[in-house]
């Protein structure tokens, strides 16, 4: 039985990835790319959508190296603690917007943002895998899921919050604030990524594959849970994705900037906090949820249909900074869903684990984590590419600032853009939203 500072160690993990790192690319990227590093919107598409077919090959490939890994830190665990510091520094040079020419911005950005994916999954596919040896009992493993999302949407909330607050003490230009700011996040998520690895606890031992073979690559497409539970966790990201990547353009275009309210400056990053400390309750809540409904599929299934139907209402608020509190309170409703399912698509990967063991005979645990990580990259950037690709597409262009860098022209910015990203924000997770609950009602695994 967990302690509850294991328990805190192991949501320190998520609080680093999921609520620092990840979150600033998810809210940050395309925006940063295209109105502060100086890409343009088809750079930045393109540079989406290759670093995602490298994660096709990287993340799997991560996977089985974890699996047969043995040291005196455990199987999953070294890979936190020696990986740390290297995660946090390649993170912090990602934001850094080196006085380069067009071409040579476009290999900094290739080189860095590649090799972020690396370190991503590199610490993060042993993290993930850490779940399916620390316990085996059902229960704690859906304690240690909320855990893991109350830790993410709790530190999510901080730095989306803090952000705006953060720019203005800083001062100075766009890249120097994203250059300071996220060299100071970086620091903080490699500390935080290091304490999980030394609070946590492997108590389960692996049954290894020792030799490697590319059967077990087979043997996920013939673990049918497996295809669910992966599609799920690809929807939960596009869904994630294309709402927190479209919120600085819905700010800034569709309702004209940051909007003051009172005391409080609520810009794209503040916006998404709400949806951050919402998730980070019902994440909380999100076992006894479960166990109230009978099942995670269930639950899952529940949580869709909150998505799905708050998303289509959102697209039917008018396109107003007067609606504010109404759009931040949709935010917030629409989070509650989010906040219900996150906990259980771990767990549920977990039981896929322990699936694949007893059908296959050997441990593929990394393996099987490994596709969590590469749905939430695919998703996340495949999102980011496709808003780079359907701005263009509604009639945004690019122009060059005064400084020479790309930046998307204001003059462009005409009702059909700002129809799009605001049915980017809502219709388009709403769609994906109803594909995902489709999905968990045939989950094949039913606990």
């Amino acid at each position: 039985m967990a302690n509850l500072s294991e328990k805190i160690g192991y949501a320190l993990g998520d609080a680093a990835a999921g609520g620092i790192t990840w979150k600033i690319m998810s809210i940050a990227f395309p925006f940063f790319f295209t109105n502060v590093f100086g890409l343009s919107l088809s750079d930045t598409a393109a540079l989406m959508l290759i670093a995602r077919m490298f994660d096709v090959v990287t993340d799997p490939l991560m996977g089985t190296l974890a699996d047969r890994t043995q040291s005196r830190f455990g199987t999953y665990r070294p890979w936190l603690i020696f990986g740390a510091i290297p995660y946090g520094l390649v993170f912090a040079l990602l934001f850094f917007t080196p006085d380069f020419d067009v071409t040579g911005k476009r290999i900094y950005a290739y080189t860095l943002y590649l090799l972020m994916m690396v370190m991503y999954t590199m610490v993060n596919v042993p993290y993930g895998s850490l779940l399916g040896v620390m316990t085996d009992d059902d229960n704690d493993r859906n304690q240690f899921s909320s855990y893991r999302m109350v830790g993410a949407y709790a530190m999510g909330f901080i730095t989306l919050l803090s952000f705006p607050y953060l720019q203005k003490m800083i001062g100075g230009s766009d890249q120097e604030q994203y250059a300071i700011l996220c060299g100071g996040f970086g620091l903080l998520a490699a500390l935080m990524t290091l304490a999980c690895g030394l609070m946590t606890k492997e108590r389960l031992k692996p049954q290894r594959a020792e030799k490697f073979s590319f059967k077990q690559f087979g043997d996920l497409f013939k673990n049918i849970p497996w295809v669910y539970v992966t599609l799920i966790g690809v929807c939960t990201n596009f869904f994630n994705g294309f709402r927190y990547a479209v919120a600085a353009y819905l700010i800034d275009y569709c309702l004209g900037g940051n909007i003051t309210a009172g005391s409080l400056i609520i810009n794209y990053t503040v916006l998404m906090a709400f949806g951050e400390v919402t998730c980070m309750i019902f994440g909380g809540v999100s076992p006894k949820f479960t166990e109230m409904v009978g099942s995670k599929r269930m639950a899952f299934v529940i949580s869709s249909v909150i998505c799905l139907v708050l998303s289509v209402v959102f697209f039917l608020i008018p396109q107003d900074p007067a609606y504010i509190w109404v759009i931040v309170g949709l935010v917030v409703l629409t989070s509650v869903g989010v906040g219900l399912y996150s906990p259980l698509l771990w767990s549920m990967y977990a039981d896929v684990a322990d699936y694949a063991t007893e059908r296959f005979g050997a441990s593929s645990t990394g393996l099987i984590f490994s596709s969590g990580t590469m749905a939430q990259k695919f998703g996340g950037a495949i999102s980011g590419s496709l808003i780079a690709l359907l701005l263009g597409v509604a009639g945004a262009t690019m122009i060059k600032d005064d400084m020479g860098n790309e930046t998307i022209d204001p003059a462009s910015i005409t009702e059909s853009v700002k129809t799009m990203v605001w049915a980017l924000f809502s219709l388009f997770p709403a769609g994906i939203a109803f594909v995902m609950g489709i999905l968990a009602y045939k989950f094949p695994l039913k606990k």
